[in-house]
């Protein structure tokens, strides 16, 4: 199995469509990097990766919005396509099966997008429910412990 992992900035809002009975939220995410050339000419070079989220799970597709950056993970499709001139194109894209929202609400954005991070996963986060507070009384013997 192969995994892509992806980190950038989505290029426009997020698209749901229904195919075949299921949902399916396709997006594109960018990634900008810059370098220098042999000459010392800073440079950018841009990596559009297109995605598609089959899941029922769509309550993220409002936070889905361009500039919003996100982390993606699933497995890498290359699709071919002919193009205006005869030749054959080639794009790369990711059948996600993990998207996390990363960093804030995107500039400009009038959508309550929230601080931290949600992943199509939904996993809450641990908590303690732990005392801070060191205490020298033990309520059960120790040869009762459930493990």
């Amino acid at each position: 199995m192969i995994k892509l992992q992806v980190i950038g900035g989505l290029g426009k809002d997020c698209v749901v469509n229904t195919v075949g009975g299921k949902n399916v939220i396709n997006f594109s995410v960018a990634h900008t990097e810059k370098f220098k050339d042999a000459q010392g000419v800073a440079k950018e070079k841009t990596t559009w990766v297109d995605c598609a989220y089959w899941t029922d799970r769509t309550a993220i597709s409002p936070y889905l919005v361009k500039g919003q950056t996100v982390y993606v993970e699933g497995t890498p499709e290359v699709r071919t396509y002919p193009k205006n001139d005869g030749t054959t194109g080639a794009t790369l894209s990711v059948r996600v099966q993990t998207v996390q929202l990363i960093g804030g609400k995107p500039a400009g954005s009038n959508t309550n997008t929230p601080a931290t991070s949600y992943t199509g996963n939904t996993q809450a986060p641990a908590q303690s429910n732990y005392s801070s507070q060191p205490t020298n009384e033990i309520s059960e013997p120790i040869d009762d412990l459930p493990f």
